[in-house]
């Protein structure tokens, strides 16, 4: 697989990176250096929404933090697995055993966090998840931190908008994976509690989906709205294949995590995406001072890109790494930094934050959102802000 490090990127990009040898760390020993492994889906379907916007927000953090923490230099070290959860094990292991890497991060997808977990047990090192959102994945191991989100963190709210407004029956369609079926399940528990109607639950094949046969089955069903969950990336062919089947003619709202509207993907979505409320833990539009900043410092270090719910992740997962190597003081001891992020807090672009110290998962505010063109662009514009939301989807042990 193709292997890159930020430190050689970083000689582009001002950070002044020590020279890396075959043999080590040039000018800094390896007891002064900290290994970050950075597994991500940098090809196929995965890379564009996910893979390449953690790995931009990683790039973005240390432009703007630099990579020195606790007197020790930061060295990534990036590699590819295309997706495929053998492959992010194997590169996993490889990354312990011949890199000495003493914190493990990234993890696009929940069956590649999945498959990390017992390497991270047993090597007694941190598995920071800074994409993957599947409610049990910090659950697999004792040394895995998340710093993105889960679905059903980011779904009950919608559930309970949905039937304040009136909608009383509703179909859902997800796709057929962990955080699918979690979003699915957080629905219809947090809908039907609350006296509306499921009237069909559909699955979608996580890899090449066809949307038609699902999308028919729920005009037939003729409820109020329609609930849909896709991972980054397939939310616009999603959304074109609503629009052909005119939901909208036949009375059905469209409802939606923000992975459907994707700010990735919404201008090339276009206008057919304007009037869709979702709920989501991150906009490009939200308004705060230090959005404003990682936006612009974004753009600067991705080619002007905008940075998406995935981007995030990434960003605060690097602010929780550094900070936790400022609370033991540049000591790498695993049991030790998962121990020092347990508890964090800090305000972030996304808004305030914190790691709980139970479980592991991240708390944080959940946005209702409502697609609208603003100057000229689509953005994901919040109008209502749920505080302090914890995953429903577990139980403090």
């Amino acid at each position: 697989m193709k292997r890159r490090t930020l430190l050689g990127a970083m000689l582009s990009i001002g950070l002044g990176a020590a020279f890396v040898s075959p043999l080590g760390i040039g000018a800094a020993s390896a007891q002064e250096t900290v290994k970050i492994g950075l597994i991500l889906p940098l090809t196929g379907p995965f890379a564009s929404a996910i893979g390449r916007h953690v790995e931009g927000a990683v790039r973005t953090y240390m432009q703007q933090n630099g990579d020195m923490v606790a007197g020790k230099k930061i060295e990534v070290i990036v590699k590819d697995d295309a997706g495929a959860p053998e492959t992010t094990k194997r590169l996993a292991q490889e990354l312990v055993t011949n890199d000495k890497v003493q914190i493990l991060a990234g993890f696009g997808l929940t069956p590649l966090a999945l498959s990390v977990a017992p390497i991270a047990t047993q090597a007694k090192i941190p598995q920071v998840v800074m994409a993957a959102a599947t409610s049990i994945i910090t659950e697999r191991s004792p040394y895995i931190v998340r710093s993105s989100f889960t679905l059903p963190q980011v779904t009950a709210p919608l559930a309970d908008w949905a039937v304040k407004n009136g909608i009383k029956k509703v179909a859902t369609l997800v796709a057929d994976y962990g955080p699918g079926l979690d979003a699915e399940k957080t629905f219809n528990q947090r809908f039907t509690a609350a006296g509306g109607e499921i009237v069909a639950n559909l699955h979608s094949p996580l890899r090449s989906p066809e949307f038609a046969p699902y999308l028919q089955r729920i005009l037939d069903a003729k409820p109020d709205a329609v609930f849909l969950f896709v991972p980054s990336g397939q939310g616009a062919l999603l959304l074109k294949q609503v629009t052909e089947r005119d939901f909208a003619k036949a009375g059905i709202r469209v409802i939606a995590t923000g992975d459907v509207t994707d700010d990735n993907d919404l201008n090339e979505i276009g206008d057919i995406a304007l009037g869709i409320v979702t709920s989501h833990h991150y906009s490009a539009a939200h308004d705060s001072p230090e959005n404003k900043a990682f936006r612009q410092a974004f753009a600067k270090a991705n080619e002007g890109r905008r940075p998406n719910l995935m981007s995030i992740g990434g960003y605060d997962g690097m602010a929780l790494i550094y900070k936790a190597l400022e609370k033991t003081k540049g000591d790498t001891d695993g049991t030790k930094l998962v121990e020092a992020m347990k508890g964090v807090s800090m305000t972030s672009p996304r808004g305030p934050i914190s790691i709980d110290p139970e479980t592991r998962d991240i708390v944080q505010n959940v946005y209702m959102r409502k697609v609208e063109r603003v100057n000229g662009e689509l953005y994901n514009v919040e109008f209502a802000t749920i505080e302090a939301v914890k995953d429903p989807g577990k139980t403090p042990k």
